[in-house]
């Protein structure tokens, strides 16, 4: 083999990997091939999943905000009730004294 017949015989093997490539290329690329419905379609996916992420969002915004009210009004509920408990408390006592005062009153 003299040196003419080697590159003829080594650009016919690269002529044939470039056209297997190409061919290759093209199978892959005719199977893969994504139609426009289908590019619509992922189109609608991806907003009714934003739209979704959005619904989440403000819902989640809407439990933290409903959770801090609710919590204050409950801690309002327990200092009216430990204001109650203290009155009722002085209440008892005041009454306690006037009924020590009345039995002393009716022992003289």
């Amino acid at each position: 083999m003299n040196r003419t017949e080697f590159i003829i015989a080594t650009a016919i093997i690269l002529f044939v990997a470039f056209a297997l490539g190409w061919f290759a290329n093209w199978l892959v690329h005719r199977f893969i091939r994504v139609s426009s419905s289908d590019v619509g379609e992922l189109d609608r996916m991806a907003q009714e999943l934003h739209e979704a992420e959005e619904t989440r969002d403000q819902a989640i915004t809407y439990l933290q905000q409903r959770e801090a009210e609710l919590t204050n009004q409950l801690s309002q509920s327990e200092a009216e009730v430990r204001a109650t408990m203290d009155g009722l408390r002085e209440a008892r006592q005041e009454a306690e004294q006037m009924r020590a005062y009345i039995d002393r009153m009716e022992k003289t």
